[in-house]
């Protein structure tokens, strides 16, 4: 990280391309390895784009309901998860750099089964405060198994914005 990543400015005042840049990359490291929760879920960041996300779970048993299956809080906390992750992978961090879940709702289609699932987020609405999001989570074999929508608002800066992160 550059000298001063921790101080990027007053709300609404633009920030230079390289900067918000910068700052992507840091949260796209963060998703995986700096979020304790996401480290132990063994979250992966497979794709981080202004555009989307996709953010893969490996299966185990602790996170099973039943036999080789996902159980749904597993699933929620992926999809709150992969719809935060595609708001700030495309943020304007002039508006802020610390964001809270408002609101999540999620529909479960069919079970989830092992290995893996992988969710597909992108960013639907962005505002200076509130921010929307839209989640697929599909398994191995392609079947849509859950979807969802994820509402964050920017409640101010990171005090740890710019820390390293445990390899």
């Amino acid at each position: 990280m550059s000298e001063g990543i921790d101080q990027i400015g007053v709300d609404g005042m633009a920030l230079p391309e390289g900067r918000q840049e910068e700052l992507r990359e840091w949260f796209r490291k963060r998703y995986t390895l700096g979020v304790r929760f996401n480290r132990w879920a063994d979250m992966r960041v497979q794709r981080w784009e202004a555009d989307g996300v996709e953010i893969m779970l490996p299966f185990r048993e602790n996170l099973s309901g039943h036999t080789d299956l996902f159980h749904g809080g597993v699933l929620s906390a992926l999809v709150d998860v992969t719809g935060g992750a595609a708001v700030v992978a495309g943020h304007d961090f002039a508006h802020g750099s610390m964001m809270s879940t408002v609101n999540l709702s999620v529909n479960y289609l069919v079970p989830a089964r092992a290995p893996l699932v992988v969710a597909h987020g992108v960013c639907v609405k962005r505002g200076r405060r509130v921010n929307f999001s839209e989640v697929k989570v599909h398994d191995a074999e392609g079947r849509l198994c859950a979807t969802g929508q994820v509402s964050l608002i920017v409640v101010g800066e990171r005090p740890d914005l710019g820390a390293e992160f445990p390899e």
